[in-house]
């Protein structure tokens, strides 16, 4: 099995689609038995949907990440864990032991009607984490 997770020194990058670095790890009876650092080489969602599927990755540790990245990567057979933040080992680590605490469902939509991105915290725009870790959604 291998899981890949968005990659930022050390931690889960929080957007997926902007993310330059996997680290991808093998998994072999329950354990981690080897890790790599994998380029985005700067692609979109759906090319990293695809770079990932053509690693033959089964499952995507990430922050945010939105709706049609989800639907390519459920399309490539790729699971989507998301919502995570913290130590990237820590999280693989999690999900192989049950005690991951994630989305399993697209959770920020990163533009809305008006043209504000997730990300603009101005005229009431913000995005919130749960307390839990399971979902990010943005309000007006």
């Amino acid at each position: 099995m291998l899981i890949a997770v968005t990659y930022d020194n050390g931690s889960v990058f929080q957007h997926f689609g902007h993310t330059e670095e996997f680290k991808v790890y093998t998994v072999e009876d329950g354990k981690v038995v080897s890790s790599s650092i994998v380029s985005s080489d700067g692609q979109g969602h759906g090319a990293l949907a695809t770079l990932l599927s053509q690693k033959g990755v089964d499952a995507l540790i990430c922050g945010g990440i939105g709706p049609g990245a989800v639907n390519a990567l459920s399309q490539l057979g790729v699971r989507v864990y998301a919502g995570v933040t913290g130590d990237a080992d820590k999280a693989v680590s999690s999900l192989l032991d049950g005690t991951l605490q994630y989305s399993e469902s697209a959770n920020c939509s990163h533009h809305h009607e008006d043209g504000h991105s997730c990300h603009d915290h101005e005229e009431g725009h913000s995005c919130h984490h749960h307390d839990d870790g399971h979902s990010c959604s943005c309000h007006h």
